[in-house]
């Protein structure tokens, strides 16, 4: 029995169900899909339980992958990577197990956290102007996502945590920003739960991404009560001219 949400199961089931069956092995199912996402040429979600592949018919052609070799993750990507077209980087993805939901939603934010919301441009401004722009690259944290929550200290926003509709599901993506000097005093951890919990309350699934070799993230994941769903990857469309 998974210990995540209907909604979070739902959504990746639904993900690569659209295709035909193209390879199959014991822990990698690969198929064609010629409704894949148009942002992508291929997708590939490893989780405990199993790693499914989803491909565009033309890469699937292209694929120099030999008959009688192994139908892995590993095979995957050097057959990715001899067409041409590697993977782009694995995102690990959380969520928050089933079982702690309901203690979340109704948890109360700390005192120092609150939602943001159009008065609180200046404020948001400044804090901008005082990250670095990798640092807001990264994050990608917005006043005008559909939500966003702040920490302050000494009436400035230190941190913030926003959050969007992710392709139109039930799933919320959430991205959070601490300026530098106000790291490591638990400011992301508050506005994290306090605006994963306005998630939750608000009918949405609250989902965590970040780069596997992003120590400091994944720790923040694990210190908010988050779990390990899957590593997430894709080999993304060319641009258009």
């Amino acid at each position: 029995m998974s210990v995540f949400s209907s909604q979070v199961e739902d959504y990746w089931r639904a993900a690569f169900a659209g295709g035909h069956a193209h390879r199959r092995g014991p822990s990698l199912t690969v198929s064609v899909d010629e409704g894949l996402d148009p942002r992508f040429r291929a997708t590939l979600l490893e989780t405990d339980a199993g790693a499914y592949a989803a491909l565009t018919p033309e890469l699937a052609a292209a694929l120099a992958w030999p008959q009688d070799a192994a139908i892995d993750s590993a095979g995957l990507r050097r057959a990715l990577a001899r067409a041409d077209a590697p993977l782009w980087g694995a995102d690990c993805v959380f969520y928050f197990a089933a079982e702690r939901q309901d203690e979340l939603a109704r948890e109360t934010p700390a005192a120092h956290v609150r939602r943001l919301g159009a008065d609180d441009a200046a404020a948001f401004a400044r804090f901008e102007a005082e990250a670095s722009e990798h640092d807001l690259d990264g994050a990608a944290v917005a006043l005008d996502h559909d939500a966003a929550f702040g920490a302050f200290a000494d009436g400035r926003l230190v941190c913030a945590a926003s959050m969007y509709r992710w392709d139109d599901s039930a799933l919320m993506d959430l991205g959070v920003l601490t300026l530098g000097a106000q790291r490591g005093r638990g400011h992301a951890r508050a506005a994290v739960r306090a605006l994963a919990g306005h998630a939750l309350r608000q009918g949405g699934e609250p989902q965590y991404r970040c780069q596997l070799d992003n120590a400091a993230s994944i720790a923040l994941a694990a210190a908010s009560g988050w779990s390990l769903y899957g590593r997430w990857d894709c080999v993304p469309a060319p641009p258009r001219d």
